[in-house]
C-alpha cells in the first residue's frame, strides 16, 4: 500500500492538471462562473431554513435562539455534505465518462476518482469565506476552534475517498449503483445531523448516529465553527481510523478490478 500511495505521488502534477481542467470546464459558458460553488450551498441552506426554520419551525425545535443562527448552523453542515455527496455521485460516472483515458496504455486510472473528490473539495474551500461572512454578518462570533478545520479536512477526505474508490470500481460492473446511490444518500443525508442537532434526538436514535461516519465529520465542522469548542475527540479518532480502513479497503478492491475496467467502459 505504501508503494501505491508513493506512486500517487509522483502523480501529483497530473491529479492537479486534471483538477484544474475539471474546475474550468464545470463552469465554461455560464455567466457566473466559479460563483455557482458559492451560490448552489447559499441556495440550499436558503431553501432548508425556509422549509425547516419557518414552516416546519426547525428552529424552535431544536433550541436554536433565532431563524438566523439556525440557518448557519444549516449552512454549516451542508457544505461539507455537499462536498461528499457530489464527490460520490460523479464518482460513480466517472470511469465511464473518462473511458478514453483508460484505454491509454499506462493511464494511472487511479487517479480519476481523486480528481472528483479533490474538485469537490476545492469548491467546499470557496464556500468556506462565504460561510465566515455570514457568521460576522449575523453576528456570531467565531473561536480559535476553527483551526481545527484542517483535522476535519483530512477527516472527510481520507473517508470520500475511500468510499469512491468503492462506487467507481463497483459501478463499472453494475450500473445500477448509480441509481441507488442517489436514494441512499437522500436517506444518509436525514441520518446525519445536518437539519437537526445531535444532542435533540432520542437516546436510542443517538446508537445509530454513532454509527453514522458522516455524524462525528459533520459534528467536527458545528463544533469548530458553529459551537466553538473542541469536537468529541473520541469518537473523532475513531471515525479517522474507520476512514483509513475504508480508503485501504477502496482502494484495494478498485486496484484489484483495474484490469476490467478497459473492457467494460
Amino acid at each position: 500500500m505504501i508503494e501505491k500511495l508513493k506512486e500517487i505521488i509522483r502523480h501529483r502534477e497530473l491529479i492537479f492538471t486534471l483538477v484544474s481542467r475539471e474546475l474550468k470546464a464545470r463552469y465554461r459558458g455560464t455567466v457566473l462562473g466559479f460563483f455557482w460553488s458559492l451560490f448552489n450551498p447559499l441556495l440550499l441552506m436558503l431553501v432548508y431554513t425556509v422549509v425547516f426554520g419557518f414552516i416546519v419551525g426547525g428552529g424552535r425545535v431544536a433550541g436554536f435562539e433565532s431563524t438566523k443562527l439556525y440557518a448557519l448552523f444549516l449552512f454549516n453542515g451542508i457544505l461539507p455534505w455537499t462536498w461528499f455527496s457530489s464527490s460520490m455521485l460523479e464518482s460513480a460516472n466517472v470511469l465511464n465518462v473518462q473511458g478514453a483515458l483508460i484505454k491509454k496504455i499506462k493511464f494511472p486510472v487511479e487517479v480519476l476518482p481523486i480528481m472528483v473528490v479533490t474538485t469537490n473539495m476545492v469548491h467546499f474551500l470557496f464556500g468556506l469565506p462565504v460561510l465566515v461572512a455570514f457568521f460576522l454578518i449575523f453576528g456570531k462570533s467565531l473561536s480559535p476552534w476553527v483551526l481545527f478545520l484542517p483535522v476535519s479536512l483530512f477527516a472527510q477526505y481520507v473517508f470520500t475517498m475511500g468510499l469512491c474508490f468503492f462506487v467507481s470500481a463497483l459501478t463499472v460492473h453494475f450500473k445500477d449503483i448509480k441509481d441507488i446511490l442517489s436514494n441512499l444518500l437522500t436517506l444518509w443525508f436525514f441520518a446525519t445531523p445536518i437539519i437537526y442537532t445531535y444532542d435533540s434526538v432520542p437516546k436510542a436514535l443517538k446508537y445509530v448516529l454513532n454509527l453514522n461516519p458522516m455524524t462525528h465529520i459533520i459534528e467536527s465542522y458545528h463544533f469548530s465553527f458553529y459551537f466553538g469548542s473542541l469536537p468529541h475527540y473520541k469518537r473523532f479518532t475513531v471515525t479517522i481510523l474507520v476512514g483509513l480502513f475504508f480508503l485501504y479497503l477502496g482502494y484495494l478492491l478498485f486496484d484489484k478490478l483495474r484490469d476490467t475496467f478497459v473492457e467494460e467502459v
